[in-house]
């Protein structure tokens, strides 16, 4: 397999600096690319360079997954209108065992093969080297025109950042520079990979190089992907969406990716899926036919959790997701965790009941006009429940005259009750 026509189709080169296609001709290439660990988990903004490194590896080449434990306590001006928060030794070591679990799904870590996937860390070779080492031999070769000229510099010098530039982040295209550097004389690294707002950093890296030590490197950057609307992809209002689980839930993941945009799937699908042209096409076409089935984003949603979580946690995820619309779905809303419950439910209105009211048994109507406001009073709550209007727990309440007690409880703590067909009301016992 060709790394960059496989590449091209997927809509996934922004920038590749001249000779990068015939050095990887030539035989099996190392290339890095970095990431950010100023959180223990991967969220689906890195979602596209990992793909390039499980591409790059698939192809036969070696992939070296950098995390940025030095770089990560400068903070990098790139995309960004301020500095960020600085980190702690152990909280980045704890960072890069979290992230390298998760990309250890995505990439061969383990394996004897030649093109093994290796992690490393830039706090290994950066910690013991002096300021003074540091100026006399990188800063020399790399003049301040040249690092002012970088466009993430510039953004951030003509207002972009309400607090100017600081001289720590100023460097940092040096110290990415000092990486590429060291894994090119150290390990034969001569391809960075990043996005395209890295291309400045990259680019001073493949010049120090030639600079230094008179070798020749490459880049190559995928576009930076982004909504329909132009905003930051991945973001939603609850923040970011992560790849741990205890961060964002299997079920809140499988959720994001089946309610993108139909012009999103399409992309989305050659990005962040290993399905060929072909099937892509198919998908598309079968799309085109019956929009309203969304098979592209049932299909995109199916690959992504079964990649990032796995086949239960997709399975789990789609069973969850047919709660809000089946009637019959009892078992399937008990069978639920907790965390699953509130994300489905998350957004509709909420009511504290008593604990010890429930230990007594509570009269549904009390329950529904008295406890809580789902109805304005005993009297409309009365004819919906004989109307067959009121479901408790996703079964019909039809008794005017029953309780709700204790053991109706879900997970020993919660109460759904449905009012027609389209409002939900999440009751919590205390």
């Amino acid at each position: 397999m060709n790394f960059v026509n496989e590449l091209k189709w997927r809509g996934m080169i922004h920038t590749m600096m001249p000779g990068t296609e015939e050095l990887l001709s030539e035989g099996m290439v190392t290339a890095y690319l970095g990431i950010d660990p100023t959180a223990d988990s991967l969220h689906i903004g890195h979602l596209c360079g990992v793909m390039i490194l499980r591409h790059f590896q698939r192809c036969g080449h070696k992939p070296l997954a950098l995390v940025g434990g030095a770089t990560g306590m400068i903070g990098d001006p790139s995309g960004k209108s301020q500095e960020r928060n600085l980190l702690d030794e152990k909280t980045l070591r704890h960072n890069q065992e979290a992230i390298k679990a998760q990309l250890a799904k995505f990439l061969d870590f383990e394996s004897d093969v030649p093109n093994r996937a290796e992690m490393v860390n830039n706090y290994d070779w950066t910690k013991d080297v002096t300021f003074l080492d540091f100026a006399r031999e990188i800063g020399k070769h790399i003049t301040v025109n040249y690092m002012m000229a970088k466009e993430s510099v510039q953004k951030r010098l003509n207002g972009e950042a309400r607090d100017g530039l600081s001289f720590t982040e100023f460097t940092y295209q040096l110290l990415q520079g000092f990486d590429f550097l060291h894994l090119y004389t150290e390990k034969g690294c001569k391809l960075q990979l990043g996005g395209s707002d890295q291309w400045g950093n990259i680019t001073t890296g493949t010049e120090l190089i030639r600079r230094k030590v008179g070798g020749e490197a490459f880049a190559l950057t995928c576009p930076l992907i982004t909504k329909p609307d132009g905003t930051k992809f991945g973001k939603t209002e609850g923040g970011n969406v992560w790849l741990d689980p205890k961060r964002t839930s299997p079920y809140k993941f499988y959720q994001f990716w089946l309610n993108v945009s139909d012009e999103e799937a399409e992309k989305y699908l050659k990005i962040f899926t290993f399905l060929t042209q072909e099937e892509i096409a198919a998908l598309v076409e079968e799309h085109a036919k019956d929009p309203g089935q969304r098979p592209m984003q049932k299909r995109l949603a199916k690959e992504l959790t079964c990649m990032v979580h796995s086949e239960a946690d997709y399975n789990a995820a789609v069973e969850a997701s047919q709660i809000l619309f089946s009637n019959k779905a009892a078992d399937q809303l008990r069978a639920i965790d907790e965390r699953t419950l509130l994300d489905i439910f998350e957004g509709v209105p909420r009511f504290t009941i008593s604990r010890e009211d429930l230990k007594a048994g509570v009269p549904i109507l009390d329950l529904l006009a008295v406890k809580t406001a789902v109805f304005p009073s005993k009297g409309e709550a009365r004819k919906m429940v004989q109307g067959n209007g009121v479901s408790l727990n996703k079964e019909k309440f039809t008794d005017p005259n029953g309780t709700v007690t204790e053991a109706d409880l879900l997970d020993g703590k919660y109460l759904l009750l449905q009012r027609g067909k389209k409002n939900y009301y999440l009751l919590t016992a205390e």
